[in-house]
């Protein structure tokens, strides 16, 4: 079985990914973040991933209320590691695509080889709205396209030193950018709908995947499917990075038990500003993210794809993600983050048959 990279996605808002009064309850802060990242490094993981969320749900948890800024914190992150490799989000909305190509190319100096950008087309109006930038709900139906022509002026800033790229959105007049990055700068997307999976399969190195149910590892393996088929149309190489949420323990009923824990803390508040917001692109296609997080089942963890074990068990399934056509690596959450990759890194991948090599 070959080898499948391995990611963290790290908490830069407070309590992680799970939207429950009965989870983990914490701040996020850099001290955390480098602690996560720095042991995730020290067990051979590939790389880690800070999101961008800019407004959260409120609720009794005030879910992610609190949150740090995704470029700045990786910035930090790449001086104080020396191998994994380091994904800033960028709301593309809020910074012009010259501005972000250059602050990539500061990171790469810090970091050289390490650094790519994860693209946030922006689902969430009301994190645009509260600062008088959100272009109204039109936006939805042409995000990809103005995603488009945003990394289109950042590769031309990066391969060439100069744009004079002409868009419906983007107008460079002999736009400059010295130094460029010694090393490529990788773009990661994050489509789930038809429009999402296109701009993937033509722009984007890699694309996430929404793990899907509890203990069903494969169920994503359409979305990886169709995201395949559309890059070979175009005769490129994308793979899926697939995202998990891991519940695990010594056992499976003490995994059970925090999991029937944490979902019956759920904060329906929080929940209910969700859906509210989700449902806002009323011509979302039935693979969006925004009709994923619609959904209630599942939702005090974001609706993605949970596995919830003990270490052997996790360490099965996470081989039988490996296993899917088209994936290229697993991004990992946890409930509760320093124990979690300690958990990964000392008694799950050990007995990961994709992952021996990787293994201390």
């Amino acid at each position: 079985m070959a080898s499948i990279e391995i990611g963290i996605f790290i908490p830069i808002g407070n309590n992680g990914w799970l939207i429950s009064t009965t989870a983990p309850q914490y701040m996020p802060s850099f001290e955390l973040n480098k602690q996560v990242v720095q042991k995730a490094e020290s067990y051979g993981v590939d790389f880690a991933l800070s999101m961008i969320k800019l407004r959260g749900f409120g609720g009794k948890t005030e879910f992610w209320d609190h949150n740090l800024e995704s470029f700045t914190l990786m910035s930090a992150l790449a001086a104080v590691t020396s191998k994994i490799k380091l994904y800033a989000s960028a709301a593309i909305l809020t910074l012009p695509p010259a501005i972000v190509a250059r602050m990539a190319t500061t990171v790469d100096s810090v970091a050289p080889g390490r650094f790519g950008i994860n693209i946030v087309t922006g689902w969430q109006s009301a994190e645009y709205s509260q600062m008088g930038i959100w272009p109204g709900d039109a936006y939805f139906g042409y995000r990809y396209d103005y995603a488009t022509e945003y990394v289109q002026v950042m590769r031309e800033l990066w391969t060439g030193g100069v744009s004079n790229f002409k868009g419906k959105y983007f107008q460079m007049e002999d736009c400059k950018l010295s130094p460029r990055p010694k090393d490529d700068v990788k773009i990661i997307a994050a489509g789930q709908s038809g429009h999402g999976i296109d701009f993937a399969s033509k722009h984007a190195d890699f694309n996430f995947a929404l793990g899907a149910g509890i203990n069903t590892p494969t169920a994503y393996g359409q979305a990886t499917s169709r995201l395949v088929g559309a890059a070979a149309k175009v005769g490129r190489d994308v793979g899926s990075y697939v995202l998990f949420m891991v519940i695990a323990d010594e056992t499976d009923e003490a995994a059970q038990a925090k999991w029937k824990l944490y979902n019956d803390g759920a904060d329906e508040e929080a929940l209910a500003w969700m859906k509210s917001e989700s449902s806002k692109d009323t011509k979302a296609d039935t693979h969006s993210t925004a009709t994923r997080l619609g959904l209630r089942e599942g939702a005090v963890n974001l609706n993605m794809g949970t596995l919830v074990g003990s270490y052997e068990k996790i360490a099965r399934m996470l081989d039988e993600v490996a296993l899917v056509p088209g994936t290229k690596g697993i991004m990992l959450a946890f409930d509760d983050f320093l124990e979690g990759v300690d958990n990964f890194g000392q008694k799950i991948q050990p007995l990961m048959k994709c992952r021996q090599q990787n293994s201390t």
